[in-house]
């Protein structure tokens, strides 16, 4: 029985490359194929979406296979069915004529069945004497057979998206209870900080999230949701490694404090006036600076001191907030009153400048919290003219712990570039 020809519909249906395309395709079915017929069907179910079918088109096609009468397809055995559009209705649970033709349409343009219809296109068979099927006109279910694997495919890939999907509104509903208990935790203790920016960031972001997000619309949500989490655990590690740092202070009795803070000799970033960028120089800041003429030499043999032992305040608040008024900006109430504040403005202000909080985590180990919150700011007042703001913090961080650092000639510098040159450069 000749199942493969290429045919064209009867009546005033036209025929497209792609339908004679799909049944040469079918023609090239390998003998001995065969397919489980409703494990082809729950394929097809699975991958509805991205083979442009709608459930009436799944009804129908399961009518058209309940006319298959065996459970596997085979070509040995025939692929055609033949029955009649009040059977098919009946099948398909009473669907409407109009609607019928309409969904087996869509069935054979998403290529899932081909018509072979008669010259007078009804659809019958024509048997042999003994009563075996000599002839058929009807629908073609050879597609199903030839794409068997290829639907398989598809199924299995909706199936592999929907799990991600899944996977990520779960983890997204947990970033976002996370980023609101903590939130919350730090309004109700009156913690430091501008928590009430953050949480208008945080409110900012549910707004965005659509009634039903694509999946590549959640992923960037779901980004920007963690790094506001991040965010918000990094504040909360630097308040906490504060009050520890205060509470051992306190319980030793003592606040250990190098009043001779320009004491070793260092590289340090100054303002390089004529080239008019942050430049590394040895020595002293200034020759004319009245603290670096105070500077001591260092005894040979003697350990430096390294700033990861001593977690001080190595200069006056105002002369920082003078030297770095830019910083202010970013303070709780847009003001800076203590090194409480400042350090709250630094969280957010390497945030800003792209540092990572493990870059500013161990700048507050090796420096201690007040000293890192002063490089953030003068960072800030130089970003102009820093390539790599996370690269540069790191390198004075390794300087630090090496005794080759510290904060006043950077600090001067920049106070110098503030009484003799205004805010030529920002």
């Amino acid at each position: 029985m000749e199942t493969h020809a290429i045919t064209t519909p009867f009546g005033r249906r036209s025929v497209s490359l792609a339908l004679v395309k799909g049944q040469m395709e079918t023609a090239e079915i390998r003998t001995g194929k065969v397919a489980d017929k409703w494990k082809v069907f729950r394929d097809i179910s699975e991958a509805r979406a991205k083979l442009g079918l709608q459930d009436r088109s799944l009804a129908v096609l399961h009518a058209l296979l309940s006319f298959y009468p065996e459970t596997e397809l085979s070509e040995e055995k025939g692929l055609i069915v033949f029955p009649s559009n009040e059977q098919l209705s009946l099948r398909a649970h009473g669907i409407a004529g109009t609607t019928l033709r309409r969904h087996l349409g869509a069935l054979v343009e998403a290529g899932l069945i081909h018509r072979k219809d008669s010259p007078n296109g009804k659809r019958y068979a024509r048997r042999e004497t003994g009563g075996a099927i000599e002839q058929a006109f009807g629908f073609n279910l050879a597609p199903l057979l030839a794409r068997r694997e290829e639907i398989a495919m598809l199924a299995q890939t909706v199936a592999t998206e929907r799990k991600a999907l899944l996977e990520m509104r779960e983890r997204l509903t947990i970033c976002r209870r996370d980023i609101r208990k903590l939130i919350s935790a730090a309004l109700e203790e009156d913690l430091s900080g501008n928590w009430g920016f953050v949480e208008s960031q945080y409110v900012a972001l549910v707004a965005r999230l659509p009634r039903k997000a694509d999946p590549i619309t959640l992923a960037d949500l779901l980004d920007d949701f963690e790094l506001l989490r991040a965010e918000v655990v990094n504040r909360l590690e630097i308040l906490v490694k504060s009050t520890k740092i205060d509470a051992n202070a306190i319980q030793n009795g003592d606040h250990i404090q190098n009043s001779n803070t320009e004491s070793i000799s260092e590289l340090e970033p100054a303002y390089d006036r004529k080239q008019g960028a942050m430049a590394v120089i040895a020595g002293s800041a200034d020759a004319d600076s009245t603290d670096a003429a105070k500077q001591e030499p260092v005894p040979l043999g003697t350990n430096r001191p390294s700033a990861a032992n001593v977690a001080i305040k190595p200069l006056p608040l105002p002369m920082v907030l003078r030297a770095c008024p830019d910083i202010v900006n970013y303070g709780p109430g847009g003001e800076i009153l203590s090194w409480r504040d400042l350090m709250a403005a630094a969280v957010v202000t390497r945030s800003m400048l792209g540092i990572s909080p493990s870059a500013y985590q161990e700048a507050c180990e090796v420096l201690g919290p007040e000293a890192a919150a002063i490089v953030i700011a003068c960072i800030l007042e130089r970003a102009g003219q820093i390539n790599s703001a996370g690269g540069y913090l790191r390198n004075l961080t390794r300087r630090a712990r090496q005794g080759e650092f510290s904060l006043a000639p950077m600090v001067m510098a920049l106070l110098r570039a503030q009484g003799g040159e205004g805010r030529k450069v920002g």
